[in-house]
């Protein structure tokens, strides 16, 4: 698989456990430890009936891992409701059993310190912890509340917020940075992905993940931080990739990429990015730590406008499916891989011969009918691929000023989106779905009329998960040749791969992950 060079990092991956009783808590002790956790976080707050003394004894007399003890009251974002001073005594009692860490609120955190018996049977440490509520602070308020954090003597600090947008994170990654004691920082919510992510990478003391079916908004799954995105190979010198998109959740490149990066030795990450706005988004996201982008739904079109130059397919296009920053200036350079990657994969399911010593080639597609589904991003560059190769094509799209301009710049034809389901197409052309429809997990649906499958010599997918569609399904059983959006998502991805590395893809090797993963 490709190994992380000699610069590891020596951060830790964290399992919160929320079982309600101590019998479930230890079973997900032994789950977490066989599944790679380095450490459990213990909730004691979700066990019922919780007995401190008896309980705690269980809990810690044959751990299989490191463990912090959490004890969250209900104005913590937690569930205990009872009395303060008998919280905090089963904290002390933790630490006097065994506990390798206790997490003690920073409002508290002076009642629990001026104990004079706290340290004196134990080798545990205290994590001082704050929630800041339903926002992320900015970076001068995050650093009076680390540097007050820091005072109460803590030997870890722990910071939680709250990202209503991506950008936020950029104060906890300055954060994570620059602090000069073990911290834990991170968002919550979805767009909080990537700050558990890149944590190792600013230096963070660990990250969390979540196992089954305990799936919390924006943290990664302790199966994914092991597998596809192995945290351990991170240091300061990893350089971030990011997919751009929203919704971003979909998408199956952290599988194929990660992966590929170890395969040849290459120190990247590639993470998702659900982002809002594509404006703050590269105003804040500028560092040239961050070498490059692929861009989905929707942004395929609007985010030419944020790049520096645009190469001429892609241009022509009007689409960019991939962003490099040059290491030298900095400047954003957009280029579509869509393009090629879905025309080749069609000619390609067709016989097409190939020349290889540079003589004429006659597509398959030269002449036929091309109809296409979906005026956006994908779809432009399956129009212009089309017309490269001398397809005639028209064009359905429910924006239908969209599908004319586009059919304009192809010479095509556009008609309105709702007569695809009526429209009779000739026998032998070319059909190409290029919207959402069909995509996991509304996966019903398709574009056309279900009648009209057989006439089609080839119908086409840009949709890859599932990676056999209702629409490829119905197709195939008609008698056509189909091509799954997963074949133009591989060969987009190692064309991308070369941008992004300015190297030679493991080509065969991501050949495998996607029969294995996808």
């Amino acid at each position: 698989m490709g190994s992380c060079g000699t610069v590891r990092s020596s951060i830790m991956v964290c399992v919160p456990l929320m079982g309600s009783s101590v019998k479930e808590m230890m079973s997900q002790m032994g789950l977490a430890k066989s599944q790679g956790a380095d450490m459990v976080e213990i909730r004691l707050d979700y066990i019922q009936k919780f007995q401190p003394l008896q309980d705690l004894q269980m809990l810690l007399r044959d751990k299989p891992l490191p463990v912090i003890i959490v004890y969250r009251p209900k104005w913590e974002g937690g569930q205990y409701e009872g009395d303060e001073q008998r919280r905090l005594e089963a904290l002390k009692l933790a630490m006097e059993l065994g506990a390798d860490y206790i997490d003690v609120e920073l409002k508290v955190v002076s009642d629990l310190m001026l104990n004079p018996n706290l340290n004196k049977h134990s080798i545990g440490k205290i994590i001082v912890s704050c929630h800041v509520g339903d926002h992320t602070p900015s970076k001068e308020d995050l650093s009076i509340l680390v540097a007050k954090m820091h005072s109460t003597g803590a030997d870890v600090i722990k910071l939680v917020t709250h990202a209503s947008n991506i950008t936020d994170l950029a104060t906890i990654f300055h954060l994570l940075a620059h602090c000069e004691v073990p911290l834990i920082a991170y968002s919550t919510g979805d767009r909080g992905l990537i700050s558990h992510l890149l944590c190792p990478k600013f230096g963070g003391f660990l990250v969390y993940g979540s196992m089954g079916n305990n799936s919390i908004p924006g943290l990664p799954t302790l199966n994914s931080l092991r597998q596809a995105y192995k945290l351990e190979c991170l240091n300061a010198n990893t350089k971030v990739f990011g997919l751009i998109s929203n919704p971003v959740g979909h998408s199956k490149g952290p599988l194929l990429h990660n992966p590929a990066f170890r395969h040849v030795g290459y120190n990247g990450i590639y993470v998702p990015m659900l982002v809002d706005n594509l404006k703050e988004f590269f105003r804040i996201y500028s560092s040239p730590d961050i070498a490059g982008f692929s861009v989905g739904i929707p942004y395929k079109e609007a985010v030419t406008g944020f790049c520096d130059e645009v190469h001429p397919l892609a241009e022509s296009i009007g689409a960019v499916n991939t962003i490099i920053r040059t290491p030298s200036t900095g400047k954003l350079v957009g280029y579509n891989t869509d393009c090629e990657a879905a025309i080749t994969a069609m000619e390609d399911a067709l016989g097409a011969r190939r020349s290889i010593n540079g003589a004429s080639f006659t597509s398959p597609l030269a002449g036929k009918q091309f109809v296409l589904a979906g005026a956006g991003g994908a779809g432009r560059a399956l129009a212009f691929g089309a017309k490269t190769r001398g397809a005639r094509i028209i064009i359905f799209d429910i924006d239908y000023e969209r599908a004319r301009s586009l059919a304009h710049s192809v010479s095509g034809e556009a008609q309105p989106y709702e007569d695809i389901v009526k429209f009779r197409p000739e026998k032998g052309g070319i059909l190409a779905n290029a919207t959402p429809l069909g995509m996991h997990p509304n996966t019903d649906r398709i574009p056309v009329a279900e009648d009209t499958l057989g006439v089609y010599r080839l119908v086409f997918d840009s949709v890859y998960n599932p990676r056999k569609t209702r629409l490829l399904k119905e197709a195939e059983a008609a008698g056509a040749v189909v091509v799954s959006g997963v074949e133009m998502f591989l060969r987009q991805a190692i064309s991308q791969f070369n941008l992004f590395t300015d190297g030679e893809a493991p080509e065969e090797f991501m050949r495998e992950i996607i029969w294995e993963k996808f």
